[in-house]
C-alpha cells in the first residue's frame, strides 16, 4: 500500500525529468553524438582567462631573462670604464 502511494504523488522535477528523456530519445543517434561532442568540446577549450594567464607568464618570464641581462652586461661595461 505504501509504495503505490509513493510512486503515485510524483515530484514535477522527476516528471519533468522524464519527458526530457523522452524527447532525447526521439533524436537520432548522429544527433546525440553531435551535441556530445560539442558539449566536451566546450568543456576541453581553453578559455580566454588561461590564455592571458599563460600569456603574462611568458611575458613576465621573458622581461625576467632580459633584465638579468640587461644589469649583468652594463655593470661589466662599467667595470671596464672605472679601470682606465
Amino acid at each position: 500500500m505504501g509504495r503505490k502511494d509513493a510512486t503515485a504523488a510524483r515530484l514535477p522535477v522527476d516528471q519533468y525529468r522524464k519527458q526530457i528523456g523522452k524527447q532525447d530519445y526521439k533524436k537520432t543517434k548522429s544527433a546525440l553524438k553531435a551535441s556530445r561532442l560539442k558539449a566536451e568540446a566546450k568543456k576541453s577549450a581553453l578559455g580566454i582567462r588561461d590564455i592571458v594567464l599563460i600569456l603574462m607568464a611568458v611575458l613576465v618570464f621573458l622581461v625576467s631573462v632580459y633584465a638579468f641581462f640587461y644589469l649583468k652586461l652594463t655593470t661589466e661595461m662599467d667595470l671596464d670604464l672605472d679601470v682606465e
